[in-house]
């Protein structure tokens, strides 16, 4: 029988952290990487990009042991798929990564930026990548999107158009000054003010 004084609310239980030896490793174990950060192949044509953020909580802290996966088109809008039959010279090029954040809830993947590929109905869908968002309080990972600021596609996007107008810049990257490849970033709030635009799927 429980006492009188031992009677409370039942601790919360999480998921995660992640088991970074097999889930993120980055290179630090003596083992080849399934899946990082850099989707880019030898054989990859297209316009070299880094997406880069940082995750954060409802609170505005950021989250340290969070993890990232993206899978995206490559350059001229074909996936690594059986079910996409179209020929892939990018035959090399998965269109998958992974990616840990840090302790400052960063992350950064390196890939080539997505062509335009059709929905179900044929409609023609803004360059973007697909995100799934893993975390620890969180028993089922969020769906997400990545846009490209600049892309005159989004104004006709049809998953976009979904989104209320005041809530699509938690889907879209923004362009960084400078030289080189494009760093485009796009910061990941799972709660609170601003937060991320997140999909039923």
């Amino acid at each position: 029988m429980v006492s009188e004084t031992a009677k409370g609310i039942t601790p919360s239980q999480t998921v995660g952290p992640y088991f970074a030896y097999g889930l993120t490793p980055k290179g630090k174990y003596a083992w080849n990487d399934a899946f990082n950060n850099n989707l880019v192949t030898p054989d990859a044509s297209g316009e070299r990009i880094r997406v880069e953020g940082r995750v954060f909580d409802g609170d505005g802290a950021p989250v340290p042991d969070c993890m990232l996966e993206i899978w995206q088109a490559d350059a001229q809008g074909r996936f690594s798929d059986p079910k996409d039959t179209r020929a892939l010279p990018n035959s090399s090029f998965r269109g998958f990564g992974r990616c840990g954040t840090d302790a400052n809830g960063f992350y950064a993947f390196d890939t080539i930026k997505p062509g335009q590929v059709a929905d179900p109905d044929g409609e023609p869908q803004a360059p973007h990548l697909l995100l799934a968002v893993f975390a620890r309080g969180m028993l089922l990972h969020l769906y997400s999107r990545i846009y490209f600021d600049g892309e005159a596609a989004n104004a006709s996007d049809p998953v976009l158009a979904l989104v209320p107008a005041d809530r699509r810049a938690t889907l879209i990257a923004a362009r960084q000054p400078g030289n080189g490849n494009a760093v485009y970033r796009l910061d990941i709030r799972l709660q609170g003010d601003n937060e991320t635009v997140f999909f039923d799927v």
